[in-house]
């Protein structure tokens, strides 16, 4: 077990997709393991940015290794980490490019919020936007909608 968390530290696995803007698939021991980027949400699918913030996390990782350092696995089992494609840390990467928001309520890293604020500051990605809607309360809103 400890070799394994060793190895899923300073092993890189290849990136074989990218399902949006914080969730790609690693190719691991043979398996596909998909990964969420821990800290940060990107914009759903069919939100404003949904579709260049995958393009984004794309053209960072996928095809490339990527280093995971994980931290636990969400409600899907989805494993959540750090994810470095090369020598980028894409999770900061992501929110710097305005590409996605820092999820405040899992959040553990303390320099995001001020990246972010660059990021707003800077009008950069979805920033441009006039009133960008967080994607944690689109799928709120979208969920009250669902009979």
């Amino acid at each position: 077990m400890i070799l394994a968390l060793i190895c899923k530290q300073s092993c890189a696995d290849p990136v074989i997709g990218v399902s949006d803007g914080d969730t790609l698939t690693v190719l691991s021991g043979g398996q596909p393991v998909k990964v969420r980027l821990a800290n940060i949400d990107a914009p759903e699918k069919k939100q404003p940015y949904g579709a260049r913030s995958k393009q984004s996390l794309s053209d960072m990782c996928f095809g490339r290794d990527a280093t995971l350092a994980s931290t636990n696995k969400d409600r899907y089992g989805r494993t959540v980490a750090v994810v470095h494609c090369g020598a980028v840390n894409v999770n900061v990467a992501q929110v710097r490019k305005g590409m996605a928001w820092v999820y405040p309520q899992y959040n553990h890293d303390a320099s995001l919020p001020a990246v972010e604020a660059e990021a707003r500051g800077a009008h950069v990605g979805l920033w441009a936007e006039r009133n960008p809607l967080e994607p944690w309360v689109y799928r709120k809103e979208r969920k009250a909608k669902t009979p």
